[in-house]
């Protein structure tokens, strides 16, 4: 893992100043007697990238700054009421990270998939589950002391057919001389530019179209202007951009932007998605909510096929606020175990 990563970091610094990066591998594993602690990488060109240690060096190291240990009295009472309710959860599962687990209501629906978001809090006073199924919505908290679990279901919502995309009715045209010097000055090349299929609006000369493709079909378009304002085409499915480039990918990078995305192919990984909206200003405080609410991360719903298979995600976002923020919300969803 550090040749790779040492690699990919050289490689990013010749496009931005400042990267965050946020390794997601779900082979990471710890002793059972302590807590996962996991590790954020920051890099920009003022800071020397830090050396990998290995999992019970960083645990050592928590200790030895007087962490502590997690109250094994309370995760034996947490464990020993989900079970009654018939969520399995073994040893591995340590306070402070999410897990995809069966739902034993939906058994994982025809595929048995993992859709059941757990988490046991670090204080280890409340353990939480959410089912991502579509026709489930399973919810509850089970609790450290006294108090009986509470479960229920969440109301399931139609989802709103999307807008049907093509070239036609999007009204496109290949790059003009203008756009192409502005992405060669930031050294993407027009190889780059056709492969990913970027355009520009037809009838202005200054509006970039990202158009966003699955099995080489368009099904979105983002346009970006020369001053960095920003829309999409209205009631298209969200996707990933970039998304049939992991077609047959197991490890994959996630960045802030399109242009981000192009920057990293230039670098020699194609395996390289971008996602299509903005970043959040904080990390939210609230529970995780059902697939049909979680309307800012919609793109990874639909884009689950995708993203279930893969043994790990290398999330590269901006090293500010936003960027930091962005890559925890993306990681609650993905699974801090990967």
């Amino acid at each position: 893992m550090a040749t790779s990563a040492l690699s990919l970091t050289n490689q990013l610094c010749r496009f931005s100043s400042e990267v965050h990066f946020l390794f997601i591998n779900k082979n990471f594993s710890t002793p059972k007697s302590t807590r996962l602690i996991s590790h954020v990488w920051s890099y920009s060109k003022t800071t020397r990238i830090p050396a990998l240690h290995s999992a019970n060096g960083y645990i050592k190291e928590a200790i030895e700054e007087g962490e502590g240990m997690v109250d094994s009295d309370k995760v034996r009472v947490l464990k020993q009421k989900i079970e009654v309710l018939g969520i399995k959860c073994d040893d591995s599962c340590f306070p402070g990270q999410y897990y995809h687990l069966l739902c034993p209501k939906c058994k994982g629906g025809k595929t048995m998939e993992r859709s059941l978001s757990f988490n046991i809090t670090q204080d280890v006073d409340v353990a939480m589950w959410r089912c991502f199924g579509t026709s489930c919505g399973w919810t509850g908290q089970a609790f450290a002391d006294s108090r009986m679990p509470i479960a229920g279901v969440n109301k399931i919502f139609k989802v709103k057919s999307s807008k049907q995309v093509t070239p036609e009715n999007v009204v496109l045209e290949p790059l003009g001389d203008k756009l192409i010097a502005y992405f060669s000055e930031r050294m993407i090349s027009e190889e780059t530019l056709r492969r990913n299929a970027v355009m520009q609006m037809s009838g202005d000369k200054y509006i970039i179209a990202f158009t966003y493709r699955q099995n080489g079909a368009i099904v979105g378009c983002k346009y970006r202007t020369m001053e960095k304002r920003f829309w999409q085409e209205k009631d298209t499915r969200k996707w990933l951009y970039g998304i049939d480039d992991i077609n047959e990918a197991t490890e994959i990078i996630i960045v802030e932007g399109e242009i981000d995305k192009l920057s990293v192919e230039e670098a020699g990984f194609r395996n390289c998605v971008s996602v299509p909206g903005g970043a959040p200003q904080i990390v939210s405080a609230k529970d995780l909510p059902s697939i049909q609410k979680d309307r800012a991360y919609q793109y990874l719903w639909n884009s689950k096929e995708y993203l279930d298979k893969l043994s790990r995600i290398v999330l590269a976002t901006d090293s500010d606020t936003s960027g930091r923020s962005l890559a925890e919300e993306l990681a609650r969803r993905l699974g801090k175990e990967r």
